[in-house]
Formats: C-alpha cells, structure tokens, sequence
C-alpha cells in the first residue's frame, strides 16, 4: 500500500494543484474582496477550520515563517465569511479543471468512476491527528462529478499533509528546514533560492542553514550529506506509509480501476502544467 499511496499522489496532485496554478481560484476569491493571492490561499484552505487564530493556522499549515500565518488570519475574514471563500475555491478549481480537460473528458463515464472511487478513499480513514483532513471532511461532498473529483482528491492532498507534517515533527526538520531539503532534492541551488523562501530575510535563511549545518544535513557549501539526503528519503517514506489507510477502502481491483481512470486525466492536466 506504500507503493500504491506514493502512485496516487502522483495522480491525484495535478489535480489539486490547480487550485494554485490556475487562473479561475484566483478569480473567484478576488471577486470575494480578497486583496491579494494569500488573502485568499490563507482564507479558503483554512477555512474548514472554522475562525481559528493565526497560531493555529500556522500550526496545521506547518511549512510556512513565523509570522505568515498571520498577515492574513484573521483579517482575510474580517469581511468575508470563510465559507464564502470555500465555496469560492470550489467554484473555482472545478471550472479550471473543466476547461483544462475539456467537455470529451470532464463528462466521460471515467471521470465519473474515478471521482466516485476518489470519494470512497477520502470518506473512509481515520480523521485521528488528521487536523487538515477533519477540516475537509467536514464540508459536504459536491454532487458535480468534476467538483468531486477536485474535492475528494483535496481530502486527500490534506490528509497526506498531515503525515508528511507528522513525519517532519518526528525528524525535527521545521517548516522552513523542510522547504530547504526540498529544494536540494528538486537541483535547486542554492537552496535559499528556492520559490516557497526566497522572499524570507537573509538572516532568517542563514540560521536555518547553520542550524542544518550543524546537524550534519547540510555542508559546507549548502549541498546534501549523505545523512541529510538519508533523513530526507526517511521523511518521504513515512509520509508514504501513513498515506495509505484511505486505500485500505478500496479492493485492489477498485484501485487497479482507479489508476486506469486517473491517468488520461492527469496526463491532459501534466501537459497542461496544471494551469
């Protein structure tokens, strides 16, 4: 199941990523009120939260500064309900997904299939320490097969999450650490340079590498150790692991099925950059 949990990630993420890549989200939330990109990123995927304060939504959201969290929360809600932008992220990533597919494949008994099969696996794992997932859990399953699809493999995006954030306590790797051992294992070099934390203070950056550093995962010059490359497979393998009980839900032919249904979706949405 380990193996099977790493190859739907692979299927399932082009899918939830045009929540961010896309065009349509954006639109949506900005049409809201919300000022900017992260207004709206804050507001929507905290949002099944409830009105939580900025340390919890840092706490579950995990990879991002201290302080990120709350230039947004609570102020992205001040005047916007949180189900509105909810409402709005699904409105939004559903009509990129249309689009990106278009009318032959959105429609297609596959896609049906697939979104049903979606849904069965992210309805029936334990929510227990699952922060993110029990927030989405709690939203209504939309009845639109493409609205479903992009939900259900959301559920699962944030229940992966959840363990990967579990998995990165256990190694005492921080958020900012994570983003660092990421960006060595994509060939980003250097690693400060990395999208997520490129725009955080130099003096901030330069604690987070001597801090690894002095761990043994970074060296010198800021490239991997063998130890640090070992931590960072370690933290993929358990993040791996503990993704898998919502397949527990499917027999191995209903995921074979799956697979076979996903594919051609998400190839359309790869060679489409999710955009």
């Amino acid at each position: 199941m380990t193996h099977s949990a790493r190859r739907m990630y692979e299927l399932l993420e082009p899918i939830c990523l045009v929540t961010y890549f896309a065009d349509e989200c954006n639109e949506e939330l900005t049409a809201l009120g919300h000022r900017t990109y992260w207004d709206g990123y804050f507001a929507s995927r905290a949002a099944p939260l409830g009105r939580v304060p900025a340390q919890v939504v840092h706490a579950a959201f995990y990879s991002f500064a201290d302080g990120e969290a709350a230039r947004h929360i609570p102020s992205a809600w001040q005047t916007i309900p949180p189900e509105a932008s909810v409402a709005a992220r699904e409105r939004g990533s559903a009509a990129s997904l249309r689009r990106i597919l278009g009318e032959e494949l959105a429609d297609s008994p596959g896609l049906v299939r697939a979104a049903d099969l979606t849904t069965k696996a992210a309805t029936n794992a334990p929510t227990a320490g699952r922060v993110m997932y029990a927030g989405m859990r709690a939203l209504p399953v939309p009845s639109d097969p493409v609205a479903r699809l992009w939900h259900s493999a959301t559920m699962l995006r944030e229940h992966r999450g959840d363990g990967h954030v579990a998995a990165l306590v256990g190694a005492r790797i921080g958020g900012t650490e994570a983003h660092v051992l990421s960006a060595l294992e994509q060939g980003v070099y250097p690693p400060e340079l990395f999208g997520r934390i490129h725009h955080l203070p130099k003096k901030r950056l330069a604690a987070v590498m001597d801090g690894l550093r002095e761990r043994g995962l970074v060296d010198t010059e800021g490239h991997f150790t063998d130890a640090g490359r070992e931590t960072k497979q370690r933290v993929e393998a358990l993040t791996d692991e503990l993704a898998a009980p919502p397949y527990d839900a499917l027999s191995p032919g209903e995921l074979d099925e799956l697979v076979t249904e996903l594919e051609p979706i998400t190839a359309t949405l790869v060679a489409a950059g999710s955009r």
